[in-house]
C-alpha cells in the first residue's frame, strides 16, 4: 500500500465530519484497525479499499492516490458496434470494467443494505482473484507463497464463494430475511432503471456499461 492511502482516508472522514469510532462501525472493522490504516501501520486488503470507495463515494484510484480527481478516470466509449472485446487495447478494457462497477456501487449505496454491498463486493473480489491467479502461476517461477489456499482446491472454493454470493445477493433483494442480514438494516428498495434514467444518472459511465452488457452478450451467442 502507497502512503497516500492513510493520508486520503483520514482527509475523507474529517472533511465529512465523521468520527473515527463511527466509520469504523459502518466499514465493519474495529476502531483500532481503522486507527492503524489510517496511520498506515497496517495494510488493508481489496475488500476494505472497495468498501471505503462506496462509503465515501470516490473511485479506489482516487483513494490509493493515482488520479486527483475523485470519481477516478472517464472515460466516454462510443456506443457502436465497432467497439468489441477482442480489438479494445486493455487500457481502453480496464476503463470500461472500472466504469460499469462504479455504477452497480451507485445502485448498491442506493438500495442502503450492507448486507448486500458486501456479497456484491465478495463476487467481484473472487472474480479478481481468480484472474489474477490464473495469470501469476502461469509462470512455473512465480513464488507460490503469495497465496495460502492449495492451486488444486483454488478454483473450486473461490467460485463456489462466487456463487454463494450472488445467491445470497438475489435472496437479500427479494427482502427475505436471512443470517446474512444485518438486524438492523432497512434497505431501499432497487430502483427503476432505463437505459434512459442511467444515461441521464451516469452520462460518464453509462456508455462503458452499454458496451460491456453488449461485447458479454455477444459472446453468449458467439460461443
Amino acid at each position: 500500500m502507497n502512503n497516500d492511502f492513510p493520508r486520503i482516508i483520514t482527509l475523507l472522514r474529517k472533511e465529512q465530519g465523521i468520527s473515527q469510532k463511527q466509520a469504523a462501525a459502518d466499514l465493519g472493522i474495529s476502531q483500532a484497525l481503522l486507527s492503524h490504516y489510517e496511520k498506515g501501520i497496517r495494510e488493508c486488503g481489496l475488500d476494505f479499499i472497495l468498501r471505503t470507495s462506496e462509503y465515501y463515494g470516490v473511485s479506489c484510484d482516487y483513494l490509493l492516490g493515482k488520479t486527483p480527481h475523485r470519481q477516478g478516470e472517464k472515460l466516454h466509449v462510443p456506443e457502436t458496434d465497432e467497439v468489441r472485446v477482442q480489438e479494445t487495447i486493455p487500457n481502453v478494457d480496464r476503463k470500461i470494467i472500472s466504469n460499469s462497477i462504479h455504477i452497480v456501487f451507485g445502485i448498491l449505496k442506493k438500495i442502503n443494505s450492507k448486507s448486500l454491498t458486501r456479497q456484491v463486493t465478495v463476487y467481484l473480489c473472487c472474480a479478481v482473484y481468480n484472474a489474477f491467479r490464473m495469470l501469476y502461476c502461469a509462470n512455473a517461477k512465480n513464488p507460490k507463497g503469495i497465496f495460502e489456499t492449495e492451486e488444486g482446491l483454488s478454483t473450486a472454493l473461490t467460485n463456489g464463494r462466487m456463487q454463494l454470493a450472488l445467491a445470497k445477493s438475489r435472496i437479500l433483494l427479494s427482502g427475505e430475511k436471512t443470517e446474512a442480514a444485518q438486524d438492523d438494516e432497512k434497505p431501499e428498495a432497487p430502483p427503476a432503471m432505463t437505459s434512459e434514467s442511467l444515461s441521464q444518472e451516469y452520462p460518464d459511465w453509462a456508455p462503458s456499461l452499454f458496451t460491456l452488457i453488449r461485447n458479454t452478450e455477444r459472446e453468449h451467442t458467439a460461443n
